[in-house]
């Protein structure tokens, strides 16, 4: 069985609901969810979202067909991913959560929300989705793009998400020069903080957990032990910043993102995640932090070094909002990212 989105226009007339329940189950098909997408015509009708399951076998034009017999003019057929069968109303509130938690992952859950992706239009290579729209609320700005249009139901939305960002953004909750708490996309929570001297041992402890490609990667060698003037680089010195992330009860590293002042106004940033960490956003929270805390000091440029094959890096960077351009020096790739922007711009 396959899952299809299906928009259809609904009359606000009694017994119009249960006459699209029928014609849906004539063709075969069960209706999964259903949920206003749309805002009312000057008729009263309005566009509904369907999760429709289709059985194999069963062509998903003649569950159109049976819907417009019935009346019901369908606007949109395209295939859907089970992961969308959760709760909008749950999905939302998750991600109002996870921005409280951190104003810079608003764009990430405004696309989360209308099942939709940010679009770079200085991406190379990379065509845009056949309807791509803007938002900007306060100094956010965004482009999104997806398959099938957007209502101004849905946007409103989006607009809400952004506008609680700005607000939280304008009153400097998570902007603590001390320590603030990160809600992850998968729920789980991390303590940012500056590093120290003292931090030494978790930092050690870190390094010591990470498999030897994540070293490699942050190192570019898969160097199994730090010498102690290494170490002591790692927490910050001679101006050098360091933020490490620990888990809610402050007990382990699990992260490490480095800041290191260049000439002409550059700064070097360096990211360190715990394997078991990998893929829950916290590395591009912490790039996206450590871009911040660089604009804040004026620096204009940041730079990150990989190896050739480490392709994964140059997503990070755009996932955090920067356009790098890369080259390749000595075997080894150099990012370069512009900062002159604003913070705070997306």
């Amino acid at each position: 069985m396959a899952l299809w989105r299906v928009h259809v226009e609904l009359e606000d007339i009694p017994g119009r609901l249960g006459e699209l329940a029928t014609a849906v189950g004539v063709a075969g098909c069960n209706i999964i969810s259903l949920h206003v997408v749309g805002e009312p015509a000057d008729d009263g009708a309005v566009t509904d979202e369907l999760l429709v399951r289709v059985p194999d076998g069963i062509n998903p034009a003649d569950l159109v067909t049976a819907v417009e017999q019935a009346g019901i003019p369908c606007t949109l057929l395209v295939r859907a991913d089970v992961t969308e069968l959760s709760d909008p109303a749950t999905t939302a509130l998750a991600l109002a959560r996870m921005v409280v938690a951190d104003p810079g992952s608003a764009p990430r859950a405004v696309a989360t929300m209308l099942r939709a992706r940010l679009v770079d239009p200085g991406a190379p290579g990379t065509a845009d989705p056949p309807h791509v729209h803007g938002l900007r609320v306060g100094a956010h700005q965004l482009r999104l793009g997806r398959a099938w249009p957007f209502t101004a139901t849905e946007l409103s939305r989006a607009a809400a998400l952004l506008d609680l960002a700005a607000q939280i953004e304008l009153r400097g909750a998570t902007r603590s020069p001390d320590e603030r708490t990160m809600l992850l996309p998968d729920g789980s929570e991390v303590r940012l903080r500056p590093a120290a001297p003292s931090d030494a041992p978790l930092v050690g402890a870190l390094h010591a957990v990470c498999s030897p490609q994540t070293r490699r990667s942050r190192f570019l060698s898969p160097t199994s032990r730090l010498t102690p003037d290494e170490l002591a680089g790692l927490v910050g010195r001679d101006g050098d910043v360091a933020v490490l992330a620990l888990t809610s009860d402050g007990g382990s590293a699990v992260a490490l993102a480095n800041i290191e002042r260049e000439i002409d106004g550059a700064a070097c940033v360096a990211v360190l995640v715990a394997d078991a960490w990998q893929g829950r956003g916290l590395g591009t929270a912490l790039l996206r932090m450590a871009a911040e805390y660089a604009t804040d000091q004026g620096i204009t440029e940041i730079t990150a070094t990989a190896r050739t094959e480490d392709v994964g890096i140059t997503r990070v960077f755009r996932r955090a909002g920067l356009r790098p351009s890369a080259e390749i020096v000595d075997g080894v790739v150099l990012l370069r990212a512009s900062l002159a922007v604003p913070s705070g711009v997306y």
